[in-house]
């Protein structure tokens, strides 16, 4: 086993393989995505956030046909049912169950932070079942109990697009991430619910009034999975440094994206990068805000990332930048994997 093996804060891996025609086997090494399990055995991922994301039908935007002198705007898509996000939300979450069945005891859907330790002491790949975007949750939150015994583990209010439960952020740059209203009633109450039934309740994607409403109700920390810092790359995207401030004194965690337009100052979309533009995010964070409160967030297989970085078999040459920038190995445990275990551990109670 590594010594720093990476729990990542977002992958979306199972709509990878589930939209594909012909998807090789998560089992098989491939140059598909980012992330199979051999692949993620060479780079020292030990697991992360099994991301269940419900795509628009029949919707595509091309972010490069939006740019201007100015910046972009990218559109985004209009609300979704709550029938069709179920029925998808079901296929994903089936999927990475399936997964774990066919794993041979290589990977674990992890319910509890004690199993999520023993995975990452014994080289199993730990999973977390994780929803971007509410959408799957009736307002009753019969269907948040159920996931919730079938191993739901953390939420994300919202993707980008509105919902019954808040407003997301746009693609925009540059921009404020204070781009609309915060959460509804419903969201409130949704908020609640996920702190009874110790569900983590993910602030990436949510607007800055959003996020104020949940640092107002939650009794859990702040949690954004994926997001960075916005006085370096002043994407809608990205956290504020007040954002950050708050995060922090709740004792939360944000994890690195490594989407290139939210670690460029410039926003562009361009992937010829160093891995330094990841560490610069890193270390602004644990240098203003403390080391324990950030950690790696990647996006893997649901964004475009460095070349310097290419797929997870890059994680290695990640933690030497960060080495080389002055990290220390009890550092380099907490940002890769131990600020992640001590957040869920006081999450999920």
């Amino acid at each position: 086993m590594t010594k720093f093996p990476v729990f990542d804060g977002h992958n979306d891996t199972l709509l990878r393989l589930h939209m594909s025609d012909n998807p090789p086997s998560f089992f098989t090494e491939s140059s598909a995505g980012h992330i199979d399990l051999p692949r993620a055995r060479k780079g020292g991922l030990g697991g992360g956030f099994f991301a269940v994301y419900t795509p628009n039908e029949n919707y595509e935007v091309e972010p490069e046909d939006h740019l201007s002198d100015n910046g972009y705007d990218v559109p985004l898509p209009p609300p979704i049912s709550q029938e069709r996000a179920l029925t998808f939300t079901n296929a994903l979450a089936a999927k990475l169950f399936k997964l774990e069945a066919e794993a041979n005891d290589q990977l674990k859907v992890v319910r509890t932070a004690d199993e999520l330790d023993y995975c990452l002491e014994q080289d199993i790949m730990a999973a977390i079942f994780h929803i971007e975007g509410a959408e799957a949750i009736d307002t009753d939150f019969d269907a948040l109990h159920v996931l919730r015994q079938a191993g739901l583990r953390s939420l994300g209010i919202v993707w980008s697009r509105p919902n019954v439960y808040g407003e997301g952020v746009p693609f925009r740059y540059p921009s404020s991430p204070d781009t609309g209203a915060g959460l509804t009633c419903a969201g409130k109450a949704l908020v609640r619910e996920c702190n009874q039934l110790g569900i983590m309740v993910d602030n990436t994607h949510l607007n800055e009034k959003g996020f104020w409403d949940v640092a107002a109700i939650t009794d859990a920390p702040l949690v954004a999975t994926h997001s960075n810092a916005h006085a370096l790359s002043p994407i809608a995207r990205n956290l504020t440094d007040k954002q950050l401030a708050a995060i922090a004194e709740s004792n939360g965690v944000v994890g690195i994206n490594y989407a290139v337009n939210m670690l460029r100052e410039d926003g562009g979309l361009g992937t010829d990068i160093s891995l330094d533009e990841v560490v610069r995010h890193v270390a602004y964070i644990a240098e203003r805000f403390g080391v324990e409160h950030v950690a790696l967030g990647s996006d893997f297989d649901g964004t475009t990332v460095p070349d310097s970085l290419k797929d997870v078999t890059g994680l290695p040459k990640l933690i030497d930048r960060l080495k080389i920038h002055g990290f220390l190995d009890d550092e380099l445990q907490k940002i890769t994997h131990g600020n992640w275990a001590r957040v869920l551990r006081d999450t999920w109670k």
